[in-house]
């Protein structure tokens, strides 16, 4: 039996959480903001988006780490 207790390997969970919640906050802030500056298209949409795969991926954690917590 493996080392890790988690669903997902630890470099994924790792990679998965820097991106939820450093990566894509910060390209939906700043794709919003430089929308209302410079006139792009779907500032609050994209903004929307990126909060939505967020959440997606901070559920995927979470069952990891209940995972792990049922399996200690």
């Amino acid at each position: 039996m493996s080392d890790n207790p988690y669903l997902l390997p630890d470099k994924a969970y790792k990679a998965l959480k820097w991106i939820a919640l450093v990566v894509l906050p910060a390209i939906g802030l700043a794709y919003n903001g430089l929308a209302s500056v410079w006139g792009l298209p779907y500032g609050s949409q994209v903004l929307e988006t990126t909060a939505v795969v967020e959440g997606l991926i901070g559920a995927l954690i979470g069952v990891s780490a209940i995972k792990a917590a049922i399996n200690k």
